[in-house]
């Protein structure tokens, strides 16, 4: 590579997303900056350094999303930022100390490096399709886009933190970037389905295992889900970020499924697994995503069939499942 593209930070490099992130930004010649807890795991990191290009464009520094200033040397210098990190969300006693300030304070201090920064041109953070589907009052016939907002009030009655972290944390990040002049565009991904780069696999991923071993009490609460390739989001941060003319937010899904449509779908490509032919439905309102301005700036989702083949590919390599 003769010409380095640009420098860019990606936060929570070991990450599910942020790894395949790193993966096409060094095949497309950026200099990466990633963040890490701990620079020193190679358990953890090796499979970054295995990357085309890692050996000359990518350093991984020391981060920590609740500490103001952590982020401040990750980005300073950098013309992009791609805020992938989110704290690890796991059940609780105590969901707003735990769980809904991490996601919004770790944000924000990603964005308080990023404004220190005099060469940032943009940052695109990773959100979730989740912060638009969480409604009472939508009309199922007319498919949601990025106008949308999932609604607090809801959120909380039902008590679904992970979607009420990132709807709090985007719209804080909105608040913040407007405020400070920072050029801020959100992707929006459904549930991100495709081969882990990590050895050590995240609990989507995990989640997917669990549907292929018909262990079908670690899936239910889907219901209706929009799904996508993970080289599609990846890709869709790199193009929003790229395009000028990009704005705003962007929902990034390929297919909207109900359980039973996926289970159908999956037990008869794979019929050595114990995929159920069958699943519960649970009592969730029909929705779909109108992805037209994700699409408009020339992005072709992979197919439902694609991206669990190359999911299922993956978990055989890494010796998570038999076929």
């Amino acid at each position: 590579m003769d010409e380095i593209k640009g420098k860019v930070c990606v936060t929570g490099a070991s990450g599910f997303l942020a790894s395949w992130l790193i993966k096409r930004l060094l095949l497309s010649g950026y200099q990466v900056i990633g963040t890490v807890r701990d620079p020193g795991n190679e358990e953890k990191l090796g499979h970054l350094w295995n990357l085309e290009g890692a050996n000359e464009r990518l350093e991984l520094v020391k981060a920590d999303l609740m500490e103001i200033g952590s982020f401040d040397k990750a980005i300073f210098g950098c013309s992009g930022v791609f805020h992938t990190a989110s704290p690890v969300i796991k059940p609780s006693s105590d969901p707003k100390t735990e769980i809904l300030e991490p996601a919004t304070e770790g944000t924000l201090n990603v964005l308080r490096s990023c404004k220190k920064n005099p060469n940032l041109k943009r940052v695109v953070l990773t959100s979730s399709s989740s912060t638009v589907r969480a409604r009472e009052d939508f009309d199922s016939n007319v498919p949601l886009d990025e106008s949308s907002w999932s609604s607090v009030q809801l959120c909380e009655k039902l008590e679904i933190w992970y979607v009420l972290s990132k709807t709090l944390a985007e719209k804080a990040a909105w608040e913040y970037c407007n405020k400070n002049g920072i050029d801020l565009i959100t992707v929006l991904p459904a549930f991100v389905i495709g081969p882990s780069l990590p050895p050590q696999l995240c609990s989507t991923a995990s989640d997917v295992l669990a549907l292929f071993k018909g262990e079908t009490e670690k899936f239910t609460w889907h219901g209706r889900m929009g799904y996508v390739h993970i080289d599609d989001v990846a890709a869709c941060h790199i193009m929003v970020y790229e395009q000028e003319n990009a704005n705003g937010r962007y929902l990034c899904s390929s297919s909207v499924l109900d359980n039973d449509e996926l289970v159908s779908i999956l037990s008869a490509r794979y019929p050595s697994l114990p995929i159920p032919k069958r699943f519960e439905q649970l009592d969730r309102p029909y929705y779909d995503f109108n992805t037209t301005k994700l699409k408009s700036l020339g992005l072709k989702f992979k197919s439902i069939e694609n991206m669990f083949d190359d999911c299922v590919a993956s978990l055989v390599e890494q010796g998570y499942l038999q076929i």
